[in-house]
């Protein structure tokens, strides 16, 4: 007996049409245009599609208008709460707009990211949607030699491939220095994931640290990306074995933060007046961990509500008229609270 996916792959757009009583354009119409039927004359189709099993081959029509109505986006991981605010927003934009989203995740991978936007082009997608602008000039040329929409997120750089959406993470770093230096601590610690946005916070903050001028010092511990909670005892153990007498570590998101909070409770340590700890991202916990924890805000959501509305108006027929619409940057704001 075959099975119901062969049983499936065997019914043609003609049984439909024939059970139907219909035309094979009256089909096709009820799959992609069904606003374009008499309501009977859908009912009749759809009640032979299902009767029948058949499943329609949407890559033949997007062979055939060269639209496929989907967007690929890829992220480094879906466990981070920020990137999944930005996917959400991304979905409901691009959704509310007859589009739909294929994710793909990297797992901070540069031949895994390759590897998915050459399936997504496969796929025949309008539009991708990458994060960071650290991507191989080769793989850039090969996105936009296939006429595809791009936006970069969550970083930007002053010459945009096509689109960029996102915050300076080098200036996020600086703030989060200065913040610090300004609480009088000179002996500080960074903790993040060994990946190039964590590279670029780092550098922001040595940066500012030096430009102090006041002698203070700065120590790094960078895990292999993604970064586990679990190793940030492991990572704080490092930092002090370097810089006995740490007084702030600024840890590159909100989950490492909040881990760190728990490190410093079986130490015994209190936060702030033992040390101060910062993260970034302003997630949920942040506003619900004691002490509660000072970070910084970063506009997950409007990244992604952004980054449909720029992918929208090209795929409609807009052109970029300037900077402006090809590179937004929604900033990253130091939200104090408890912890630092």
């Amino acid at each position: 007996m075959p099975s119901p996916a062969a049983a499936s792959a065997s019914v043609r757009i003609h049984d439909v049409a024939r059970v139907a009583g219909v035309s094979l354009v009256t089909v096709s119409r009820a799959v992609n245009h069904p606003e374009q039927l008499a309501p009977e004359t859908l009912a009749r189709v759809r009640a032979a599609i299902d009767a029948l099993g058949y499943v329609p081959n949407l890559n033949a029509g997007s062979l055939a208008t060269r639209r496929s109505g989907i967007v690929g986006a890829i992220v480094p991981t879906v466990a981070n709460a920020v990137f999944s605010e930005t996917v959400e927003a991304l979905t409901q934009g691009l959704g509310a707009a007859g589009y739909q989203l294929l994710l793909g995740q990297s797992g901070y991978r540069d031949a895994d990211e390759a590897a998915l936007v050459e399936t997504f082009l496969g796929r025949r997608v309008e539009g991708l949607v990458l994060t960071g602008t650290g991507q191989a000039p080769a793989l850039l040329q090969r996105i936009c030699a296939a006429g595809v929409a791009l936006v970069q997120t969550w970083d930007l750089d002053e010459a945009p491939v096509d689109m960029q959406v996102g915050f300076d993470n080098r200036a996020a770093g600086a703030v989060v220095a200065t913040h610090l230096l300004g609480r009088g601590h000179r002996r500080l610690g960074v903790i993040g994931a060994d990946e190039p946005r964590s590279r670029q916070r780092l550098a922001g903050f040595r940066q500012a640290v030096e430009a102090d001028g006041t002698g203070s010092m700065v120590e790094a511990a960078l895990m292999p990306a993604p970064a586990q909670p679990d190793d940030v005892g492991s990572a704080l153990q490092a930092l002090i074995d370097r810089a006995p007498g740490l007084q702030a570590v600024f840890c590159t998101n909100d989950l490492l933060a909040a881990a760190l909070l728990f490190e410093c409770q079986r130490r015994g340590w209190a936060v702030p007046q033992r040390l101060a700890v910062v993260g970034m991202g302003d997630m949920a916990l942040a506003r619900a961990t004691w002490p509660r924890l000072t970070t910084l805000r970063i506009h997950g959501q409007r990244i992604g509500e952004q980054a449909g509305q720029m992918l929208l108006a090209r795929l409609r027929g807009g052109e970029a008229a300037g900077p402006s619409t090809r590179r937004v940057d929604v900033g990253a704001v130091l939200v104090e609270r408890d912890s630092g």
